[in-house]
């Protein structure tokens, strides 16, 4: 389930990437577009309004052109204002000192724009007047000359036009770059979600193959679809699951023959072990009255068969587990009372602190329980350093033992592997008194009592105080027979 929502989470991300990305391609590609176009629109826009300002004035001053006398008096300069005022704005006339004008704006002109018109040259400007954007034309009446170029008269003629139609047209402009924006971004999200759907569909078969693949299931496939990259991926998938499929059938093969090669080896042992432990009964009983070097390979040849017959009982066991076959005996028992029992038939019980509450009861099989103990018990005594000690707890619905010793402890690179079978921390130990398989077996034994679907669990560790920690956590009362489970 995990993986499940990691792969979807990880599709979102992706959709959420291309939606970003068509939708940072689309403003940018509109405000690109519709800027451009605006500012291009407004200049000219502008630019006419501009131009159609300057020729009607040049065309109104035909009217008065040329004045009658000169210097006019203020009646001609009043007469000239209203001659040229139009509807659009109003007119201002200077000579030297003399003002003449037609409306009632305060004056809306620069020393810079007078500048210009003074030295004979057509000027304008676009102010905003009083929150009215206007435009401002300014140009000086010449005098021509029969004998040279034309004279300034000295009368300059300033026009101010409003500029509301035109900012209109502005702002209408501006109002379609945005809806076009507004377009421009709906169609660019609609086109990453189309986008998004087909490259994510694909993506989201190979992570829900993935899981299924990663599940057990061999035999997934994926449709290829085209001829894409995402084709090539769909392909590449196939190929590697049929090669993991053909590789792990023929490991799982190996694997099924080893163990029934090591299960029927174990069977057809235990008859000539069987004899062989009756006649190592017999060495072991005249081994003392045996000279010398033959009483000390009597007992040598008796120990090393009992220690077969324990390897052989014990692959018998690892291989009940691999097979499925391993059951629970279950049984109302009192744990302190099961345990003391293992101590002391194994000799034990002198040289172990034992923390044994009375009256705890559980249901789990005594056989098994007994297994696990002797095998922490004695792999304490083993490998770690006297005393070795045993504690019982309880918590609703499940009971914990713990045993530890006063040794150095694990190493933090054994500790992942102690309940591997056959695992040795020291490589250059050949063999040992043990099987290598005592642990592996105690953990399969603890995973086979379950209460509400849970396992048993057999942890180590290591004590704050120094010393290995073996902690069995069983269910006091255990699912039904049947429920064993399988490493």
């Amino acid at each position: 389930m995990s993986r499940w929502r990691w792969a979807g989470g990880r599709a979102s991300g992706l959709r959420v990437r291309l939606l970003l990305a068509f939708a940072l391609l689309g403003v940018t590609t509109t405000a690109v577009v519709a800027s451009g176009s605006y500012f291009q629109a407004r200049r000219v826009i502008l630019q006419q309004a501009q131009d159609a300002a300057v020729v009607s004035l040049t065309d109104q001053l035909t009217k008065v052109y040329p004045m009658r006398q000169l210097p006019p008096t203020q009646a001609d300069l009043d007469e000239m204002a209203q001659l040229l005022s139009d509807r659009e704005g109003y007119v201002v006339v200077y000579y030297h000192d003399m003002r003449a004008q037609t409306g009632t704006f305060a004056d809306p002109f620069t020393s810079e724009l007078r500048r210009t018109v003074q030295e004979g040259r057509v000027a304008w400007q676009r102010v905003s007047l009083e929150g009215v954007p206007v435009l401002l034309i300014g140009t000086q009446l010449m005098l021509d000359q029969a004998d040279g170029p034309p004279r300034p008269s000295g009368l300059e003629v300033y026009a101010v036009r409003s500029l509301i139609p035109e900012q209109r047209s502005i702002d209408q402009l501006a109002t379609l770059a945005w809806l076009t924006g507004g377009l421009s971004l709906a169609l660019a999200v609609l086109l990453a979600l189309l986008a998004a759907g087909g490259v994510l569909r694909p993506v989201r078969e190979l992570g829900r193959a993935a899981q299924r693949l990663g599940q057990g299931d061999l035999t997934t496939r994926l449709a290829v679809r085209g001829t894409d990259e995402l084709a090539d991926v769909a392909r590449t998938f196939n190929d590697t699951a049929q090669t993991l499929e053909r590789q792990v059938g023929e490991l799982r093969r190996m694997e099924s023959d080893a163990r029934r090669f090591v299960a029927d080896v174990s069977h057809e042992l235990r008859t000539p072990l069987a004899a062989m432990t009756a006649v190592t009964d017999v060495l072991d009983e005249e081994a003392d009255r045996l000279p010398g070097d033959a009483g000390r390979a009597a007992r040598l040849v008796s120990q090393e068969t009992h220690n077969l017959t324990r390897l052989v009982e014990d692959l018998i066991e690892v291989s009940r587990f691999d097979s499925g076959t391993a059951r629970l005996a279950l049984d109302d028992v009192d744990v302190a009372a099961a345990v003391t029992a293992t101590l002391r038939v194994r000799g034990w019980a002198d040289r172990v602190r034992a923390d044994l509450p009375p009256g705890v009861m559980a249901r789990v099989d005594p056989r098994r329980l007994d297994v696990i103990v002797a095998n922490l018990v004695g792999n304490a005594f083993r490998h770690g350093t006297p005393p070795v000690w045993v504690r019982l707890h309880t918590e609703p619905h499940w009971f914990t033992i713990e045993v530890g010793d006063h040794g150095p402890g694990l190493d933090p690179e054994v500790l992942p592997h102690v309940f591997d079978r056959f695992y040795k921390a020291d490589t250059a130990r050949t063999r040992s008194e043990g099987s290598g398989l005592g642990l592996a077996i105690a953990w399969e034994n603890a995973r086979l009592h379950r209460y509400a679907g849970q396992p048993g669990r057999l942890l180590a560790g290591n004590a704050p105080g120094g010393g290995a920690v073996f902690t069995l956590r069983l269910p006091c009362l255990a699912d039904p027979v049947g429920t064993g489970g399988v490493r």
